[in-house]
């Protein structure tokens, strides 16, 4: 395994800790450290929207908190956001980043990703051990960003130092388990200077990984810190940085059997691993600059940059069809063996790698927001500028050869095949964008919302080698992207209706399956429209949400060309319409907390002759349920207990639907105790998932023209201890 560089000197972690890892139901949304709730509570805000409470937004929002995310000790952002029954896996793979989908929709690991609210790629790895919550805007990504699928837009949000100057920071986290990882982790924060200007906050983190699936080890490193200067009354200037390593070996999907769907197998073998396998790699440096200045009347103006350096080396041994590209006759002629594996179970091995991948990604944005009285209507006004480019540096070519042949069954024939041949491709994205949101108080229960987003965008992508690409494109334009909200407050209950529109810039994946690899294939416009009821009382023990929603987009599909040869293609339309439900029951000893969605997803208006999509789309769930109940022993203060169940309905795998993958039902439970050892405070938790240790397919995605097959993961078990000295 290589060795990194930047945590070279790194200290590896051998200590198993025996009882402990993360509570208190499956955690959503909390109101303290300890008491985790599926929906908002009031106090919760949302980056980009003042002192509004998420609850008095005329949209869907979900925060996860820092104490839920050390609860679930959560490692990826994945962990956190499928306790949300909007969200789903789309194309998760083990050991890669994370890939989700909200309210069916794919997010874009390139735009629908926010860090301190500005933008970032997701097309690493993000460590979570820094992260103080994580906010889902659900739908109207508009809203916040010039250009991203819809369904929702994810933002981080880091840890800070303590705002109070005698609070200080000191907790010692170790974990075990989820296979054999071991995880140590600092935080530490406070307060110094004259007059205690000066804060800080500190996190390390190293955990070796060995989990469940076999042959799939690797390690993972963190170092952050951020700071911030109470410059005079009314001014602070603050900054973060954080840099990540981590490398493992990969994991590939399983597929149908010849046009079968077979049945689920065992989620701990890694199907692909070769004695040649190399790991991936995944770095990243990530830091910002903010200068926050109280101006006078009530006004505020925010200045901040932020930077991102990513370096990967993308490395994965997968199967692929069955000798789909070595002109070898093919077992069935009726049978496309370049989409799935054969009905023996054997599939050709494939060696990806694609060293020294390069993204940059730099944004400024400075906004000011403040109140005036126009008439007798206040105006919440807030105006917004940014600048931001992204660049991919991609070395000339990639690997992406076959390299034997495998089974289902066990057993490989095969040799590294590691010489580039396929040409990368790189591109170059700039946007200026001027925004204005404003929230008008028409009485003290009726408040109207609107803002608008201009965005002014220069995208150019190109092949490197061995000569340019003549189907790459430049593409720049304009577009105004709007944005309008109702909400009534009714007793203790909040009705609200939305409507936004939202811009994605689509282009064919970087890959040689395409006859139009890298080509940027035109501007598309979203659009959301939501209708909402919730309960919005602080002092109640029962909290609900409702909603309706519709989402449209324009659809991309990939028409074969020929067996294993496609052409990406922007054509017909794709909406979505569904109902969120939520509530959540308190009691002294009790909580109770559920989340549904149903969703009806269709494709329409495409000019299609050769079947190359259907009417719905694939793997995409009808109907998904998250659910926990907990109990507080009244015996035993510092104990609690709970069970979590997850459920998600059927989905497509084919295109035609005659193959669906069956739903599936997992349980869940949790422990959580707070004490003292040797009178340092301490909270000893342990999580068991999927009980049952029930075999079942997980997600069914179609990827490069292929059917995938993940498997769930088996009943699995953390454990966690957090000193806080």
């Amino acid at each position: 395994m290589a060795k990194h560089s930047l945590f070279s000197k790194a200290t590896r972690v051998h200590a198993a800790v025996a009882l402990c890892v993360a509570s208190c139901s499956s955690a959503w949304a909390q109101q303290t450290p300890t008491e985790i709730t599926i929906t908002d509570t009031l106090p919760s805000h949302v980056s980009g929207f003042d002192d509004v409470p998420a609850q008095a937004l005329p949209f869907s929002t979900t925060i996860i908190t820092n104490a839920t995310l050390q609860d679930i000790v959560a490692q990826r952002v994945s962990d956190a956001l499928r306790l949300d029954a909007s969200v789903s896996d789309s194309y998760n793979s083990p050991a890669y980043w994370d890939i989700l989908s909200v309210r069916g929709f794919t997010l874009d690991n390139r735009y629908n990703y926010r860090r301190e609210g500005l933008p970032i790629s997701a097309e690493t790895i993000i460590l979570m051990d820094n992260k103080e919550r994580i906010e889902l805007l659900k739908g109207t990504s508009g809203i916040q960003a010039g250009t991203s699928a819809p369904g929702g837009l994810v933002n981080y949000v880091v840890k800070r130092a303590p705002t109070d100057a005698e609070q200080k920071i000191r907790n010692l986290t170790f974990s075990y388990g989820q296979g054999n990882n071991r995880l140590a982790a600092a935080d530490l924060g406070g307060r110094f200077g004259a007059v205690s200007e000066f804060g800080y906050r500190f996190n390390v983190a190293h955990e070796d990984l060995d989990p469940y699936i076999k042959d799939t080890k690797g390690h993972r490193d963190l170092v952050a810190l951020a700071m911030d200067w109470r410059l005079k009354p009314g001014t602070v200037i603050d900054f973060e940085i954080e840099q990540s390593h981590r490398e493992q070996m990969g994991v590939n999907g399983y597929s149908l059997l010849g046009g079968v769907l077979p049945s689920p197998v065992d989620p701990r073998v890694n199907l692909t691993r070769q004695y040649w396998t190399q790991p991936g790699v995944f770095d990243a440096m990530t830091g910002s600059m903010r200068l926050r200045q109280e101006l006078d009347a009530g006004w505020h103006w925010t200045t901040q940059y932020g930077a991102q350096r990513l370096k990967t080396d993308d490395r994965l041994t997968y199967g692929f069809g069955y000798n789909c590209y070595q002109g070898i006759q093919k077992p069935s002629s009726n049978l496309n063996l370049c989409s799935q594996f054969t009905p023996d179970g054997k599939f050709e091995i494939d060696d990806y790698r694609s060293n020294n991948e390069r993204r940059i990604i730099d944004a400024i944005q400075s906004d000011v927001s403040g109140s005036v009285h126009i008439g007798s209507l206040q105006h919440n006004l807030t105006f917004e500028v940014i600048r931001q480019r992204q660049l991919d540096r991609f070395p000339p070519q990639q690997a992406w050869n076959a390299a034997g042949e495998g089974s289902v069954y066990g057993g490989s024939t095969s040799s590294a095949a590691p010489d580039p041949t396929y040409p990368n491709t790189n591109r170059s994205e700039y946007s200026n964008e001027f925004s204005v949101k404003d929230h008008v108080e028409i009485s003290s229960s009726t408040a109207l919302w609107g803002g608008l987003r201009h965005v002014s965008f220069n995208k150019a992508s190109s092949q490197n080698a061995p000569t340019p690409n003549t189907n790459a494109k430049v593409m720049q334009g304009d577009i105004n992207l709007p944005w309008v909200g109702i909400s009534k407050k009714l007793a203790h209950v909040l009705v609200y209706a939305s409507h936004g529109h939202g811009l994605e810039q689509n282009a064919t994946p970087n890959s040689g399956i395409f006859a139009n690899p890298g080509e940027t294939l035109g501007v598309g416009r979203s659009r959301q429209s939501e209708l909402g009821i919730r309960n919005i009382a602080a002092s109640n023990q029962a909290h609900w949400n409702a909603a309706l929603f519709q989402i449209e987009r324009p659809l991309t599909y990939d028409e074969e060309l020929s067996p294993g040869y496609f052409q990406r293609r922007m054509d017909g339309k794709q909406t979505h319409q569904g109902i969120d439900l939520g509530a959540d029951i308190t009691s002294s000893q009790w909580k109770i907390g559920v989340q549904t969605q149903w969703l009806e997803a269709k494709i329409s208006d495409v000019e299609q002759t050769s079947g190359a999509v259907g009417s719905t789309p694939l793997n995409v769930p009808k109907f998904v349920l998250r659910g926990m109940a907990e109990y507080r022993y009244t015996s035993i203060p510092s104990l609690r207990t709970g069970i979590r169940v997850s459920h998600e309905g059927k989905r497509n795998v084919t295109e035609d639907g005659n193959i669906q993958l069956p739903a599936w039902t997992t349980f869940g439970a949790n422990a959580y105790y707070d004490t003292k050892v040797n009178n340092i405070a301490s909270t000893w938790s342990l999580m068991f998932d999927n009980l049952e240790d029930k075999r079942y397919w997980r997600e069914s995605p179609k990827q490069f023209g292929h059917y995938y097959l993940y498997p769930g993961a088996p009943r699995t078990l953390r454990a966690t201890v957090q000193f806080h000295l």
